[in-house]
């Protein structure tokens, strides 16, 4: 029975095209296991079981009659509560947002339906996807499934519990600030931040709802059980912008390789600006001593990049593009306190205050140190296909909603490091445009999840998520956790 709730999409759809099973059937399976299981981690927040039923008959019937709704046919799924899908409140976990109940789907979540998916609910996040753990006062908190004493990260904190529960098969996220990687690496689930811009994030909260313009470093994204998963959703979600589309069409290139040996390997496994726990550490060389074993053509290298310079460029444009979202008396805090710093103050929450207030003059300044670093990316993937680094510096983390959020620390070794530090080994990528698929490696030695992630050239998403896939082979994939077999 583990085996049959935790199908891969693939699976299941292979499954539903056959007749092995309808889709009511495989509805009322997942509306089941939610009601089952859910109740202790609180994954899943708003659901619609009497619709995703009734949908389920409608695309039985259409099966039935030979007419195809698309690749998604039938299957059941949820989104992060930080869309707009019609049926369902979109709160991105804000009070003030608890009754809202938008009238149109997010681009993304139409995509997904017109792929014929059916969508039966909404996972929880942190308020307006701003943590590294899911917890609002819309619908309180999600825990780990792996040990409900630990957060499931943030922010699609929802999405990654859920799947990693059995409650659904696919989940779309959102990533900014490793939103979709981390929670994929604290729950042992397959996640992908794909390449900015190729996934519309209108619909997505934040920014406001109604909002039309596209925001720097926000991406929509999919998150699965495995990689042929990551893979399937992107060709559903991956298309250019209605008002695009006219004129553009979306042509990702193929994955460079196919298996492991295809693959030129660059390994970057820790960095003295981001020291990584042994816990985490011990994992990652292991999976990079399997993969040499397997035949792999590896090499320790990196771009020609400054971790701190790169993640600082990194910081200073998130906090610009938070900044923008900002009520005027938060914004104008931020000004006060950026104008009492000390010119040679570094720190993180001096860096947030500065970027939440600058100047455009700034963030075009900051904008060209950007397209260097992207131009030194591309020559790094002229000799390399993929960059293996770590995730998050850390397994899964012991909840703390403590106030205020910069006063967290996140614990390295023993040592008490800046909360924020989150970011950094996820912000690489972000910053830059670039893919990045994470897939579970194993367990350490505290026995949770540690995820490995994988960077690609920009535009270069099949070739990431194609390399998970590899991988699977190597040190395998994706497992339940303990006490949700």
């Amino acid at each position: 029975m583990t085996e049959f709730r935790y199908r891969s999409a693939v699976d299941w759809l292979a499954d539903l095209r056959s007749g092995a099973i309808s889709s009511q059937d495989l509805v009322q399976l997942h509306l089941d296991r939610i009601d089952a299981v859910n109740g202790p981690i609180n994954a899943v927040v708003d659901l619609d079981g009497d619709a995703a039923m009734a949908r389920a008959r409608e695309a039985d019937d259409a099966r039935a009659r030979g007419d195809d709704a698309g690749p998604l046919h039938g299957l059941p799924m949820t989104v992060k509560d930080s869309y707009e899908a019609v049926g369902f409140a979109a709160t991105s976990g804000a009070p003030e947002l608890k009754d809202y109940r938008p009238k149109t789907n997010a681009d993304a979540v139409q995509h997904l339906i017109d792929a014929g998916a059916i969508v039966m609910g909404k996972t929880n996040l942190p308020i307006y996807a701003g943590d590294f753990q899911s917890y609002n006062d819309v619908y309180g908190t999600t825990n780990n499934p792996w040990d409900q004493s630990r957060g499931a990260g943030g922010s699609s904190g929802g999405s990654a519990a859920a799947l990693a529960a059995g409650m659904a098969p696919l989940e779309l996220g959102s990533d900014i600030g490793g939103s979709i990687r981390n929670p994929a690496h604290y729950c042992g689930i397959y996640g992908h931040k794909p390449s900015y811009g190729i996934i519309s994030t209108r619909g997505h909260i934040p920014g406001p709802p109604g909002a039309l313009a596209d925001i720097d470093l926000a991406v929509a994204g999919p998150m699965a059980r495995s990689a042929a998963d990551l893979a399937l959703a992107l060709d559903v979600l991956a298309a250019p912008r209605a008002w695009n589309a006219k004129a553009y069409s979306l042509d990702l290139p193929s994955a460079r390789g196919r298996e492991i040996g295809d693959f030129r390997i660059a390994v970057w496994l820790d960095d003295s600006y981001a020291p990584v726990d042994s816990v985490v550490a011990d994992v990652l060389s292991d999976t990079v001593d399997a993969l040499d074993r397997a035949g792999a053509d590896i090499r320790l290298a990196k771009p020609e990049i400054d971790l701190a310079a790169s993640h600082q460029i990194y910081h200073i444009l998130l906090a610009g593009v938070m900044g923008a979202g900002f009520p005027d008396p938060v914004y104008q805090h931020l000004a006060d306190v950026a104008g009492r710093l000390d010119a040679d103050d570094n720190s993180s929450a001096a860096r947030f205050a500065r970027g939440a207030t600058q100047t455009y003059r700034n963030a075009l300044h900051l904008d060209e140190m950007r397209q260097q670093l992207r131009a030194q990316w591309a020559a790094f993937f002229d000799d390399y296909d993929v960059l293996l680094c770590p995730t998050v510096q850390t397994t899964a983390f012991p909840h703390d909603h403590s106030q205020p959020l910069q006063g967290r620390k996140l614990s390295v070794n023993g040592e008490q490091r800046d909360y924020f530090e989150h970011i950094i080994w996820v912000g690489m990528a972000t910053s830059c445009y670039l893919p990045a698929t994470v897939a579970p490696v194993g367990q350490g030695s505290d026995g949770l999840p540690v995820g490995l992630q994988i960077v690609g050239p920009y535009l270069e998403d099949r070739t990431t998520i194609q390399f998970a896939e590899a991988l699977e082979d190597v040190v395998g994939g994706f497992v339940p956790p303990p006490d949700f077999g």
